[in-house]
Protein backbone atom coordinates (compact mmCIF):
# COMPACT_ATOMS: atom_id res chain seq x y z
CA UNK A 1 0.00 0.00 0.00
CA UNK A 2 1.48 3.36 -1.29
CA UNK A 3 2.07 6.06 1.15
CA UNK A 4 0.19 9.89 0.93
CA UNK A 5 3.80 11.17 -0.64
CA UNK A 6 4.54 8.50 -2.72
CA UNK A 7 1.19 9.07 -4.22
CA UNK A 8 1.71 12.69 -4.31
CA UNK A 9 4.80 11.87 -6.03
CA UNK A 10 3.38 10.01 -9.20
CA UNK A 11 0.67 12.85 -9.49
CA UNK A 12 3.44 15.34 -9.57
CA UNK A 13 5.43 13.06 -11.86
CA UNK A 14 2.02 12.12 -14.46
CA UNK A 15 1.50 16.65 -14.64
CA UNK A 16 5.38 16.92 -15.45
CA UNK A 17 6.16 18.74 -12.11
CA UNK A 18 9.48 17.58 -12.18
CA UNK A 19 10.83 20.42 -9.81
CA UNK A 20 8.24 20.27 -7.62
CA UNK A 21 8.85 16.17 -6.82
CA UNK A 22 12.55 16.73 -6.39
CA UNK A 23 11.92 19.30 -3.95
CA UNK A 24 8.80 17.83 -2.39
CA UNK A 25 10.47 16.10 1.05
CA UNK A 26 12.63 19.00 1.92
CA UNK A 27 9.41 21.32 1.18
CA UNK A 28 7.39 18.99 3.58
CA UNK A 29 9.67 18.77 6.13
CA UNK A 30 10.26 22.89 6.31
CA UNK A 31 6.04 23.09 6.35
CA UNK A 32 6.00 20.61 9.46
CA UNK A 33 8.68 23.03 11.12
CA UNK A 34 7.19 26.61 10.10
CA UNK A 35 3.42 25.23 9.95
CA UNK A 36 2.69 27.79 6.91
CA UNK A 37 -1.06 27.68 5.86
CA UNK A 38 -1.98 26.06 3.55
CA UNK A 39 -1.76 28.88 0.68
CA UNK A 40 1.66 29.58 1.70
CA UNK A 41 2.60 25.69 1.48
CA UNK A 42 0.91 25.48 -1.93
CA UNK A 43 2.68 28.64 -2.92
CA UNK A 44 6.10 27.27 -2.06
CA UNK A 45 5.58 24.44 -3.80
CA UNK A 46 4.96 25.66 -7.16
CA UNK A 47 6.88 28.51 -7.21
CA UNK A 48 9.86 26.31 -7.51
CA UNK A 49 8.51 24.81 -10.34
CA UNK A 50 8.38 28.55 -11.57
CA UNK A 51 11.48 29.33 -11.23
CA UNK A 52 12.73 26.04 -13.37
CA UNK A 53 10.42 26.68 -16.14
CA UNK A 54 11.74 30.20 -16.43
CA UNK A 55 15.24 29.69 -16.15
CA UNK A 56 14.89 26.81 -18.80
CA UNK A 57 12.69 29.24 -21.31
CA UNK A 58 15.31 31.80 -20.46
CA UNK A 59 18.18 29.91 -21.57
CA UNK A 60 16.36 28.48 -24.31
CA UNK A 61 15.48 31.77 -25.66
CA UNK A 62 19.36 32.87 -25.37
CA UNK A 63 20.16 29.82 -27.60
CA UNK A 64 17.72 31.13 -30.18
CA UNK A 65 19.25 34.69 -30.09
CA UNK A 66 22.21 33.40 -31.58
CA UNK A 67 24.61 35.44 -29.09
CA UNK A 68 28.34 35.17 -29.90
CA UNK A 69 28.81 35.26 -26.38
CA UNK A 70 27.58 36.69 -22.91
CA UNK A 71 27.76 40.24 -22.16
CA UNK A 72 25.91 42.09 -19.38
CA UNK A 73 25.80 45.74 -18.19
CA UNK A 74 27.54 44.87 -14.94
CA UNK A 75 30.71 43.36 -16.96
CA UNK A 76 30.76 47.16 -19.53
CA UNK A 77 33.34 49.58 -17.80
CA UNK A 78 31.85 52.75 -18.08
CA UNK A 79 34.80 54.20 -16.58
CA UNK A 80 36.89 53.33 -19.52
CA UNK A 81 34.60 54.62 -21.83
CA UNK A 82 34.14 58.38 -20.90
CA UNK A 83 32.47 59.37 -23.59
CA UNK A 84 29.27 57.01 -23.32
CA UNK A 85 26.83 58.73 -21.53
CA UNK A 86 25.65 56.00 -18.79
CA UNK A 87 22.12 58.46 -18.16
CA UNK A 88 21.88 57.59 -22.15
CA UNK A 89 22.74 53.72 -21.55
CA UNK A 90 20.33 53.86 -18.72
CA UNK A 91 17.23 55.17 -20.42
CA UNK A 92 17.99 52.62 -23.09
CA UNK A 93 18.22 49.44 -20.50
CA UNK A 94 13.81 50.17 -20.24
CA UNK A 95 13.16 48.93 -23.27
CA UNK A 96 11.00 52.05 -23.90
CA UNK A 97 12.76 52.04 -27.57
CA UNK A 98 11.72 48.33 -28.35
CA UNK A 99 7.68 49.57 -27.45
CA UNK A 100 8.21 52.32 -29.82
CA UNK A 101 9.62 50.47 -32.32
CA UNK A 102 12.79 52.84 -32.27
CA UNK A 103 16.37 51.94 -33.07
CA UNK A 104 19.68 52.40 -31.14
CA UNK A 105 23.08 53.05 -33.67
CA UNK A 106 26.01 52.39 -31.83
CA UNK A 107 29.30 53.98 -33.93
CA UNK A 108 32.99 53.66 -33.06
CA UNK A 109 35.93 52.03 -33.71
CA UNK A 110 36.68 48.27 -33.04
CA UNK A 111 36.99 47.17 -29.02
CA UNK A 112 34.92 50.17 -27.71
CA UNK A 113 31.59 48.07 -26.43
CA UNK A 114 29.17 48.40 -29.68
CA UNK A 115 28.78 44.63 -29.40
CA UNK A 116 28.64 44.50 -25.32
CA UNK A 117 26.06 47.13 -25.03
CA UNK A 118 24.42 45.57 -27.89
CA UNK A 119 24.16 42.15 -26.63
CA UNK A 120 23.47 43.19 -22.83
CA UNK A 121 20.00 45.07 -24.21
CA UNK A 122 19.04 42.15 -26.45
CA UNK A 123 19.39 39.60 -23.19
CA UNK A 124 17.77 42.70 -21.30
CA UNK A 125 14.88 42.40 -23.72
CA UNK A 126 14.83 38.34 -23.61
CA UNK A 127 14.72 38.47 -19.67
CA UNK A 128 11.68 40.90 -20.32
CA UNK A 129 9.87 38.67 -22.33
CA UNK A 130 10.86 40.53 -25.64
CA UNK A 131 11.67 38.47 -28.39
CA UNK A 132 15.98 39.14 -29.94
CA UNK A 133 17.69 37.96 -32.10
CA UNK A 134 21.55 38.71 -32.96
CA UNK A 135 23.50 38.24 -36.72
CA UNK A 136 26.14 40.40 -38.33
CA UNK A 137 25.70 42.44 -41.12
CA UNK A 138 27.57 40.07 -43.43
CA UNK A 139 26.19 36.93 -42.32
CA UNK A 140 23.03 38.32 -42.67
CA UNK A 141 23.40 38.90 -46.33
CA UNK A 142 24.88 36.14 -47.29
CA UNK A 143 21.94 33.80 -45.44
CA UNK A 144 19.41 36.11 -47.12
CA UNK A 145 21.20 36.13 -50.30
CA UNK A 146 20.86 32.06 -50.62
CA UNK A 147 17.49 32.16 -49.72
CA UNK A 148 17.19 34.64 -52.53
CA UNK A 149 18.73 32.54 -55.33
CA UNK A 150 16.62 29.54 -53.26
CA UNK A 151 13.49 31.15 -54.06
CA UNK A 152 12.66 30.96 -50.34
CA UNK A 153 13.66 34.67 -49.50
CA UNK A 154 9.89 35.31 -47.82
CA UNK A 155 9.77 32.61 -45.54
CA UNK A 156 13.66 33.29 -44.13
CA UNK A 157 12.91 36.88 -44.06
CA UNK A 158 10.55 36.25 -41.87
CA UNK A 159 13.41 35.09 -39.09
CA UNK A 160 14.39 38.67 -39.24
CA UNK A 161 11.29 40.48 -38.92
CA UNK A 162 9.44 37.90 -36.03
CA UNK A 163 11.86 39.25 -33.32
CA UNK A 164 10.84 42.30 -31.37
CA UNK A 165 14.23 43.48 -31.55
CA UNK A 166 16.64 42.55 -34.08
CA UNK A 167 20.91 43.26 -33.58
CA UNK A 168 23.03 43.51 -36.65
CA UNK A 169 26.59 44.04 -35.79
CA UNK A 170 29.31 45.09 -38.04
CA UNK A 171 27.93 46.84 -40.55
CA UNK A 172 30.69 48.37 -42.56
CA UNK A 173 33.13 45.88 -41.75
CA UNK A 174 33.05 44.54 -45.49
CA UNK A 175 31.11 45.55 -48.22
CA UNK A 176 28.14 44.20 -49.27
CA UNK A 177 27.60 43.50 -53.19
CA UNK A 178 24.60 44.47 -55.06
CA UNK A 179 22.35 41.89 -54.01
CA UNK A 180 23.19 41.86 -50.24
CA UNK A 181 22.67 45.81 -50.44
CA UNK A 182 19.02 45.27 -51.63
CA UNK A 183 18.02 42.59 -49.27
CA UNK A 184 19.24 44.81 -46.72
CA UNK A 185 17.09 47.58 -48.01
CA UNK A 186 14.10 45.34 -47.79
CA UNK A 187 14.62 44.49 -44.56
CA UNK A 188 14.97 47.98 -42.86
CA UNK A 189 12.23 48.59 -45.00
CA UNK A 190 9.86 45.61 -43.67
CA UNK A 191 10.73 46.76 -40.37
CA UNK A 192 10.28 50.19 -40.39
CA UNK A 193 8.07 51.54 -37.11
CA UNK A 194 7.14 47.80 -36.71
CA UNK A 195 10.37 46.11 -35.11
CA UNK A 196 13.13 47.77 -33.28
CA UNK A 197 16.80 47.53 -34.67
CA UNK A 198 20.14 47.92 -33.09
CA UNK A 199 22.82 48.00 -35.21
CA UNK A 200 27.08 48.94 -34.95
CA UNK A 201 29.32 50.15 -37.50
CA UNK A 202 33.08 51.52 -37.54
CA UNK A 203 31.92 53.60 -40.17
CA UNK A 204 30.21 57.56 -39.89
CA UNK A 205 27.09 57.84 -41.70
CA UNK A 206 28.74 59.84 -44.35
CA UNK A 207 30.75 56.42 -45.35
CA UNK A 208 27.34 54.64 -45.77
CA UNK A 209 27.92 54.95 -49.70
CA UNK A 210 31.14 52.66 -49.44
CA UNK A 211 29.20 49.90 -47.55
CA UNK A 212 26.69 49.87 -49.91
CA UNK A 213 28.36 50.74 -53.11
CA UNK A 214 25.64 53.28 -53.89
CA UNK A 215 24.92 56.40 -51.96
CA UNK A 216 21.28 56.40 -52.65
CA UNK A 217 20.51 53.36 -51.58
CA UNK A 218 22.62 54.16 -48.28
CA UNK A 219 20.62 57.08 -47.78
CA UNK A 220 17.36 55.31 -48.19
CA UNK A 221 18.71 52.99 -45.15
CA UNK A 222 19.94 55.67 -43.50
CA UNK A 223 16.94 57.35 -43.85
CA UNK A 224 14.73 54.91 -42.02
CA UNK A 225 17.46 53.95 -39.98
CA UNK A 226 17.36 57.26 -38.44
CA UNK A 227 13.27 58.47 -38.16
CA UNK A 228 12.87 57.03 -34.95
CA UNK A 229 16.65 56.02 -33.66
CA UNK A 230 19.28 57.09 -30.78
CA UNK A 231 22.72 57.12 -32.13
CA UNK A 232 25.82 56.71 -29.83
CA UNK A 233 29.29 57.70 -30.56
CA UNK A 234 31.79 55.77 -28.38
CA UNK A 235 35.40 57.67 -29.19
CA UNK A 236 37.22 55.66 -26.49
CA UNK A 237 40.32 53.24 -27.08
CA UNK A 238 39.96 49.58 -27.57
CA UNK A 239 39.20 47.71 -23.99
CA UNK A 240 40.30 44.46 -25.40
CA UNK A 241 44.31 46.06 -26.44
CA UNK A 242 44.39 47.99 -23.16
CA UNK A 243 46.44 46.29 -21.00
CA UNK A 244 48.99 45.84 -23.92
CA UNK A 245 48.51 49.37 -24.71
CA UNK A 246 49.50 50.13 -21.16
CA UNK A 247 52.85 47.52 -21.13
CA UNK A 248 53.47 49.99 -24.89
CA UNK A 249 53.14 46.70 -26.54
CA UNK A 250 50.17 48.96 -29.05
CA UNK A 251 51.43 52.14 -30.07
CA UNK A 252 48.59 54.99 -29.70
CA UNK A 253 46.06 55.61 -32.53
CA UNK A 254 46.91 57.56 -34.95
CA UNK A 255 43.97 59.36 -34.87
CA UNK A 256 44.24 59.89 -31.47
CA UNK A 257 47.40 61.57 -31.95
CA UNK A 258 46.58 63.74 -34.25
CA UNK A 259 43.31 64.66 -32.64
CA UNK A 260 40.10 62.34 -33.66
CA UNK A 261 37.11 64.12 -34.93
CA UNK A 262 34.41 64.64 -32.29
CA UNK A 263 31.96 62.37 -33.83
CA UNK A 264 31.23 59.32 -36.38
CA UNK A 265 27.45 60.68 -36.96
CA UNK A 266 27.30 63.44 -39.09
CA UNK A 267 24.64 66.33 -38.60
CA UNK A 268 22.67 65.86 -42.04
CA UNK A 269 19.67 63.29 -42.19
CA UNK A 270 18.52 62.56 -45.34
CA UNK A 271 15.03 63.25 -45.80
CA UNK A 272 12.11 60.88 -45.15
CA UNK A 273 10.50 58.74 -47.75
CA UNK A 274 7.87 56.52 -47.43
CA UNK A 275 8.10 54.60 -50.62
CA UNK A 276 9.32 51.08 -50.01
CA UNK A 277 10.16 47.77 -52.36
CA UNK A 278 8.63 44.54 -53.22
CA UNK A 279 10.97 41.60 -51.51
CA UNK A 280 13.16 40.19 -54.10
CA UNK A 281 13.36 43.37 -56.05
CA UNK A 282 16.46 44.63 -57.52
CA UNK A 283 19.30 47.08 -56.97
CA UNK A 284 17.65 49.75 -59.05
CA UNK A 285 14.30 49.26 -58.13
CA UNK A 286 15.60 49.90 -54.51
CA UNK A 287 17.60 53.01 -55.95
CA UNK A 288 14.34 54.11 -57.26
CA UNK A 289 12.46 53.67 -54.43
CA UNK A 290 14.82 55.89 -52.34
CA UNK A 291 13.27 58.99 -54.15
Amino acid sequence: MTTPVERLQAALETLGLKAVEARLENLLEEAAKKEPSYADFLQDLLSCEVEVRRTRYLRARLQLAHFPFVKTFEQFDFGFQPSIDERQIRELRSLRFIHDASNVIFLGPPGVGKTHLSIALAEAAIRSGLGAYFITAHDLAGDLGRAYREGRLDRRMRVYLAPKLLVIDEVGYLPLDDLGTTIFFQLVSARYERGSIILTSNKSYADWGSIFGDSIIATAILDRLLHHSTTINIRGESYRLKDRRKAGLVPPRAQEAAGAPPSLATDSVPPRTRHKTALGSTASAAKEASF
